[in-house]
């Protein structure tokens, strides 16, 4: 029952990511039809009931754009764990001010990069320019909305059932 099932808005919008249980509940009201299902069926004491995977509503919930809170973790999760200035990959990552706090560098998405432990000491309170290093990548707001509806559920695997209702960016990142 703990399994995730992608809930998608009337006009096949990516809404949320539900449960199992609150899945079923939504079919059985009449409230959603189901677009795909997983390869294991619920087993209930008097039948088998298709598990849902993928859920569209029959109505269309109005709600605006979700945007992504600044957080060490979404930083992280931009940059995917890549240092923006030698390029290594790591789970020990930290997070570097481009233009420093001391110099009125701010907490900005613009501002904050990923960097592995060396290449965030050598830097030290310069800039890039003055440290002589250069980003890999200019960094920037995140485009995809949905990354936050994803990211809680799943490390790098989605459920090959979703692929035709999520935006092609957010299916290379995971």
């Amino acid at each position: 029952m703990d399994t995730p099932v992608l809930l998608l808005n009337q006009n096949y919008e990516p809404l949320n990511v539900c449960r199992v249980r609150r899945a079923i509940v939504l079919l059985a009201k009449g409230k959603a039809e189901p677009l795909a299902h997983h390869k294991r069926p619920l087993r209930t004491p008097a039948r088998e009931v298709p598990r849902p995977s993928v859920i569209r509503l029959r109505y269309y919930v109005r709600r605006p754009r979700p945007t992504i809170k600044l957080s060490r973790r979404e930083v992280l999760v931009r940059d995917a764990h890549t240092c923006q200035y030698c390029g290594t990959r790591g789970p020990d990552m930290t997070i570097d001010h481009v233009k420093p706090r001391r110099l009125g560098g701010r907490r900005r998405w613009d501002n904050l990069v990923t960097a592995c432990r060396p290449c965030n000491l050598r830097k030290a309170g310069r800039t890039p320019l003055g440290a002589n290093m250069r980003l890999l990548r200019r960094p920037t707001h995140p485009r995809s909305p949905y990354s936050h509806l994803i990211g809680r559920f799943f490390n790098g695997r989605l459920d090959p059932a979703w692929a035709p209702y999520l935006p092609a960016q957010l299916q290379r990142a995971s």
